[in-house]
């Protein structure tokens, strides 16, 4: 495995995230194959076609998602090919695996409308300092979160992006970011006028909050965490649930649905789809085209409302 993690770092410069998901796939695959207690090194060559479709039944036996099924399997697929590459085993038994078929389910996309209560829930907070230090941290809490869900919907970035995004990566005089994206591809995101507007707020309220922990230096992050630190996507998240909340907007959704709304309301304006690819960064413009789909249902659903005869 170790051999593994360094060829995907090496030759197929994959992500830390990609190669976390990779390792923990293989991890669930050993526990449920050897138990959790056994100790490497493990008899990789006795893996069978059998024990690769059990691994697959207990994917669906749990109910879980095709696309998590699909991406477990393509984990163990490009793990073996590696191991029959090194002549550590013969065969790849999960290759011609059968994957799960994936349900065509159009994403989840706001209102223009539900976009802006959300964006404006951050300010409508009620919040109670009980001193002055608190008082600052507040402040700069509401601008940073408002930064954050307007620079989402501004730019369509994923979460992992803006989660890790720099202070140098931002051109606010140009109004453009550039962010690193899947496959460590670089792209140019332009910030709408709003996005520059509370990110700036949000930065001059980061400042004060620098000081008042009374720490060195700049920053380590271009969004911080109650200890100084960087923001993580996890905490993003949360954030977002307690604003869709507060905005009465369903809670179960994710800041994905900021991406799959800026998508979609650039087509509903007249955008083209290749503009809109090169935007979101996708590699196949297959990927854009669902949110015609979605453009399309929602054109249908205004028609059946409004015409006569529909």
């Amino acid at each position: 495995m170790e051999a593994f993690v360094a060829y995907l770092r090496a030759e197929r410069d994959a992500s830390n995230h990609t190669i976390t998901n990779y390792v923990m796939d293989i991890r669930q695959f050993i526990a449920l194959t050897w138990g959790d207690n056994t100790a490497p090194p493990f008899p990789w060559r006795e893996i069978d076609r059998f024990a690769a479709r059990r691994f697959l039944v207990h994917q669906q036996k749990a109910e879980k998602e095709a696309t998590t099924s699909r991406r477990k399997l393509s984990s163990l697929r490009s793990f073996y090919k590696f191991m029959v590459r090194e002549g550590w085993v013969d065969k790849n038994p999960f290759s011609g695996l059968v994957l799960p078929k994936l349900t065509k389910r159009l994403p989840k996309v706001l209102s223009v409308e539900e976009i802006g209560r959300l964006l404006d829930a951050p300010w409508k907070e009620e919040t109670n300092p009980d001193g002055p230090r608190r008082e600052v941290w507040l402040d700069y809490a509401r601008a940073r979160d408002a930064a954050i869900l307007e620079m989402l919907y501004s730019t369509g970035a994923r979460l992992n992006e803006l989660a890790a995004l720099q202070e140098k990566q931002i051109d606010i005089l140009s109004g453009v970011m550039t962010v690193r994206g899947k496959g460590k591809k670089e792209r140019m995101c332009p910030l709408g006028g709003p996005a520059i507007k509370a990110l700036r707020r949000a930065l001059e309220a980061r400042e004060s909050v620098w000081m008042v922990l009374g720490k060195g230096g700049r920053p380590p992050a271009l969004f911080l965490n109650k200890h100084g630190g960087r923001l993580t996507p996890r905490s993003i998240e949360r954030m977002m649930k307690k604003y869709l909340k507060a905005a009465g907007l369903n809670p179960d959704l994710s800041p994905h649905a900021l991406r799959h709304s800026f998508a979609t309301h650039l087509l509903d304006a007249g955008a083209d789809l290749r503009s809109v690819q090169e935007l979101l960064g996708h590699a196949n413009l297959s990927t854009t085209q669902i949110y015609t789909h979605v453009t399309v249902e929602r054109l249908r659903e205004v028609y059946d409302r409004a015409h006569p005869k529909a």
